[in-house]
């Protein structure tokens, strides 16, 4: 009998959806999938992509040496984004290591299939990998390599599956969706295999697309979700900076003036839908000015949903070599002061949902947030509506008379509001 295997997986859902690849070419091989504590054999999948994360990383290592010491593990394998950058150093500090594995490609696991880490009723589909744009800022294009899409065939395929299994939700990843198939011959791209896929995942009621990039798909991709219902009324534009020079030395393709009358289409194409969207502050020579400039444009846009990165100086970006770096200190009060400015932003856009109906997908029993009285009800389970990513974005608490199983899809009419979440009567 072959050992059985845990695993560990850090970072973002694009290692994620490569863990499950690892796991299922595993057990397609006879191998157990179990977890860390049980296993003989533990694997992690790191990340590299800020120092945070690769803190977490190594932190995660040593875990599972301290494991092995005890006499729980027999073998360690470390994976992944953390190896493919720092392979030698990796080798030379943790000699207790069995094996070092850097990235995979998109269609590594083959036939295999891929063994689920998600719960039942989501799951992640990964359709490229690596990035085509060049930000100076980021390491991924030197992690990952040359940019890969996933064949549509092989793509549809696994759709198609997912769909079968039951899943009420796929959510479509990528480094950027919207580079989707230039490498592929026929004229495939985004939008195409969007509408394909649409067809193909007959009973998956939501299909969520996370990351794209600003720019002529995306125009293309919010027609398409204007006609197909499948698609949450969710959209995930990084835009990272409104500032015409920072843009600039971020290495971005799109300017100001184009990002703005972006953000204007997809607000007057689909209206009532969420967007989503990321800034770095502190980025080399940002002056107080520029970062104002950024603050105002918060305030005018008034995102549905933010999330605000300390820029990380990452050695071998261009970034890195730049003059001007900003001072740790300042970096952290812009990041207070823009996240306690959206903070504010959110509970008033959650104030203007009281008194609506929303599809909840239920995923688990919970208790009501401190501070929400309610006449209690004999259930309280935590859901997200389609305006929220899974592990990124806000919660519905949804109260109810009887007991509901993860998974389903509810009904709720919204009657609480915090800053990033909501509650709601299950309308059973």
């Amino acid at each position: 009998m072959k050992p059985a295997v845990g695993i560990l997986s850090l970072g973002c859902p694009r290692n994620l959806a490569d863990s499950e690849s690892v796991c299922g070419r595993l057990f397609h091989k006879g191998y157990r999938i179990t977890d860390i504590h049980e296993a003989e054999i533990g694997i992690v999948n790191t990340c590299a992509f800020v120092n945070d994360a690769k803190r977490e990383s190594i932190d995660a290592i040593l875990d599972l040496i301290e494991l092995k010491k005890k006499g729980v593990l027999k073998r360690i394998v470390v994976q992944g984004c953390l190896v493919q950058r720092y392979a030698d150093e990796l080798k030379r500090e943790f000699p207790e290591v069995d094996a070092f594995v850097g990235r995979i490609s998109p269609g590594w696991c083959g036939k295999c299939g891929l063994y689920r880490l998600t719960p039942e009723h989501y799951a992640y589909l990964k359709i490229s990998e690596g990035c085509v744009s060049r930000c100076s800022y980021c390491v991924i294009p030197s992690i990952k390599g040359r940019f890969t899409s996933v064949p549509e065939k092989e793509l549809l395929e696994r759709a198609g599956r997912l769909d079968a299994s039951g899943v009420k939700e796929i959510n479509v990843i990528a480094q950027d969706l919207t580079a989707y198939g230039f490498d592929l011959a026929g004229g495939v791209t985004l939008s195409s295999m969007l509408k394909k896929l649409a067809r193909r995942c007959r009973r998956t009621r939501w299909l969520r697309l996370l990351y794209l990039y600003p720019g002529p798909e995306v125009e293309k991709v919010t027609a398409l979700m204007r006609r197909e219902e499948k698609f949450c009324r969710y959209i995930d534009l990084p835009l990272q900076h409104i500032n015409e020079r920072i843009l600039k030395k971020m290495g971005r393709r799109c300017g100001k003036d184009y990002l703005l009358r972006l953000v204007d289409l997809v607000r007057s194409s689909l209206p009532g839908a969420a967007i989503r969207t990321t800034f770095i502050v502190g980025f080399p020579s940002e002056t107080d000015k520029e970062f104002r400039e950024l603050a105002d444009f918060v305030k005018e846009a008034r995102f549905e949903r933010l999330g605000v990165f300390i820029y990380s100086r990452e050695e071998g970006t261009p970034a890195a070599a730049m003059p001007e770096q900003v001072p740790e200190k300042i970096k952290r009060s812009r990041f207070d002061e823009l996240m306690s400015l959206q903070q504010g932003i959110s509970a008033e856009n959650n104030r203007a949902m009281l008194g609506k109906e929303l599809d909840v997908l239920v995923e688990e029993e919970a208790a009501l947030p401190e501070g929400e009285d309610s006449p209690h009800p004999a259930y309280v389970y935590s859901g997200r509506s389609e305006y929220d990513a899974p592990e990124v974005d806000g919660m519905v608490y949804v109260k109810t008379r009887r007991p509901v199983k993860p998974g389903s899809m509810v009904r709720v009419r919204v009657d609480g509001a915090l800053e990033y979440d909501l509650t709601g009567e299950a309308l059973l």
